[in-house]
């Protein structure tokens, strides 16, 4: 036998409001997330910027001609 029914106005309310908490909650964690990502790829990136830097240029370099006459061609030439 059933004794009145269901929850009641108040029991309503909180679970309401615990629901609302929850997901801000679990907005603030996916900001959070989101803002530790991005620090970390541009992390990244920079030390992908700085290692490039370091390896001697921005380009290829030519193996048929080189300003310094080192190239394939003026040994031959």
């Amino acid at each position: 036998m059933c004794f009145g029914g269901g929850p009641s106005e108040a029991e309503k309310q909180a679970s309401a409001q615990e629901r609302v908490e929850a997901d801000v909650a679990k907005q603030e964690e996916v900001t959070r997330r989101a803002e530790q990502k991005r620090e970390d790829i541009s992390t990244a990136l920079q030390a992908k910027t700085i290692r490039g830097a370091m390896r001697g240029g921005s380009g290829r370099r030519s193996l048929f001609r080189a300003p310094t006459g080192a190239g394939f061609l003026n040994r031959f030439l």
